[in-house]
């Protein structure tokens, strides 16, 4: 199987479990206490040792095979969405191997529950906030704008009126609203967020 077919697959199943991480944060609307305890259903399917394990190998096959291909159309000229398509993968490529790390760390080195606070911890301290901010803001971007452009590479149909270019741009604008919504949700100028001193160790508190 070519790097291009394990990239699509991988990224599909990728795909489902972002969808689900997602709709978790915009949970979190609702407060803390209900994004966790979502969360912690959520955690029943997706931390099983089956399920969590497919989706390390999809994550690793993600990352390997898309700086393959990047490496390769790097070379070839591109169009906007062509560029946009390669500028974002390689973002997630770097994202990937950054976050799944740092969850990693923080569950078997820190010894915390990587939930909410886990997260919303830097998003919530000066100046780590400086880096948090676009880091997250980029990756949920990111994966939206890689969406947008397969789509863009794929649809051949328009739907109500509407050119498979401009579906892309569709796609991309839900993202940037998504964006907004879940940082809505994580900060506390907006939320009053409460993060527990446990998680100071992350914030050098």
């Amino acid at each position: 199987m070519d790097s291009k077919k394990v990239h699509q697959l991988s990224g599909i199943v990728l795909s489902g479990f972002i969808g689900i991480h997602l709709a978790n944060h915009v949970y979190g609307l609702f407060g803390a206490d209900k994004h966790i305890e979502l969360m912690n259903m959520l955690r029943l399917f997706y931390r099983n040792r089956f399920i969590e394990t497919v989706l390390l190998l999809a994550v690793f096959s993600q990352i390997i095979t898309g700086l393959t291909l990047f490496s390769k159309k790097r070379k070839v000229p591109l169009s906007g969405f062509g560029k946009i398509q390669l500028g974002s993968g390689l973002y997630l490529a770097i994202f990937l191997v950054v976050h799944v790390s740092a969850v990693f760390a923080g569950r078997l080195v820190l010894h915390l529950d990587t939930n909410f606070y886990f997260g919303a911890a830097g998003l919530n301290t000066f100046p780590l906030n400086l880096f948090f901010v676009p880091y997250y803001a980029l990756a949920i971007l990111s994966v939206f704008g890689h969406v947008a452009t397969v789509h863009a590479q794929k649809m051949t149909r328009s739907i109500g009126g509407i050119s498979p270019r401009n579906q892309a741009k569709w796609i991309l604008t839900v993202g940037l609203i998504l964006t907004m919504v879940i940082f809505y949700g994580l900060t506390n100028e907006f939320a009053g967020v409460e993060i527990p001193k446990e998680y100071d160790v992350m914030t050098g508190k």
